[in-house]
């Protein structure tokens, strides 16, 4: 039995489709959508319109960007000679907030994942490869702490080798303000293996 209009079950498909949105946020946002002025939908589409038609991806880190290159990588006070690597362009902006790093980015917009079948060459690794023109002295890795993070850097460090480029790693290991008593095994691993002199 339908319970809405043909319509109203459409933009709740459509809203289904976003990420980490269930069936009933997807209907909430859609009666919270309904509810709105005209006006407010009508600027609400428009920016959807305009973003979709005017961002892209940055020719030389693959972050989105409105002019290209990107603010990042047009900034003459970044340090090219480092390079951090980041799955998706959100991983920039977790990285920025920390105001810690000041090299350049490059976004692999994946990662390797042979159970998904995603392979080296379904991400931005030739890319990455290009940008090594002898000057960068460091490739910081940042993809995710799970597998597939893991196994696209193991992958990352085996083709940078011969290239004779600093390959590292971001540390892993227990948050601030966590308990060990809740952590798991690899947590707690990478923890002790990324451990500093105090």
């Amino acid at each position: 039995m339908d319970f809405y209009p043909v319509a109203i079950e459409k933009l709740i498909e459509e809203f289904g489709k976003l990420p980490s949105i269930g069936y009933k946020t997807a209907q909430r946002l859609t009666l919270h959508v309904l509810n709105l002025p005209k006006e407010e939908v009508e600027e609400f589409a428009k920016a959807l319109i305009e973003a979709r038609g005017t961002i892209k991806y940055c020719s030389i880190c693959g972050n989105y960007t409105d002019k290209d290159p990107c603010g990042l990588c047009s900034n003459p006070s970044r340090n090219k000679n480092v390079i951090c690597v980041v799955e998706q362009p959100k991983d920039i902006i977790a990285m920025e907030k920390v105001r810690e790093f000041n090299g350049v980015y490059h976004v692999l917009h994946g990662n390797i994942s042979p159970m998904a079948g995603r392979g080296p060459s379904d991400i931005r690794l030739k890319e990455l490869i290009s940008r090594m023109n002898g000057e960068i002295r460091e490739v910081i890795v940042a993809t995710n702490p799970n597998i597939e993070g893991e196994a696209t850097a193991m992958y990352i460090s085996k083709i940078l080798k011969p290239l004779e480029v600093m390959v590292t790693r971001i540390a892993h290991g227990i948050p601030v303000g966590g308990d060990l008593e809740y952590a798991d095994e690899v947590t707690l691993s990478k923890a002790l293996e990324g451990r500093k002199q105090i």
